[in-house]
């Protein structure tokens, strides 16, 4: 069985673990590859799962105008609003929550 590991600068290696010589170290290393082999299904199922669901509620909720709630203003404790910071472009302080209303 040839695996590739890539290390933490991108250098690829590639592995062929039949021709490890120590019997205890070449099931480790069957058993491993075979864990995350288990894990890299149940991740791609998890996310399938997480589409699918997540387009139902789009579909469900899509013309339920009178359930969408639009972004509040930011007040400070004078009650003043609050502008955005111009230096946090992912965050609109000028509301609630960060987010802008959509146009």
């Amino acid at each position: 069985m040839i695996i590739t590991i890539r290390n933490d600068e991108g250098v690829e290696t590639n592995f062929d673990i039949n021709l490890i010589d120590d019997e205890q170290v070449k099931q480790e290393a069957t058993v491993i590859v075979q864990k995350v082999g288990n894990l890299q299904v149940t991740i791609e199922a998890l996310d399938f799962a997480s589409r699918t669901h997540r387009a139902n509620l789009e579909q469900l909720l899509g013309d339920r105008k009178e359930a969408i709630v639009q972004p509040k203003r930011a007040r400070d404790e004078k009650g003043q609003f609050i502008a955005d910071d111009p230096s946090t472009p992912d965050i609109n302080e000028a509301y609630e929550g960060g987010k802008s209303p959509s146009k």
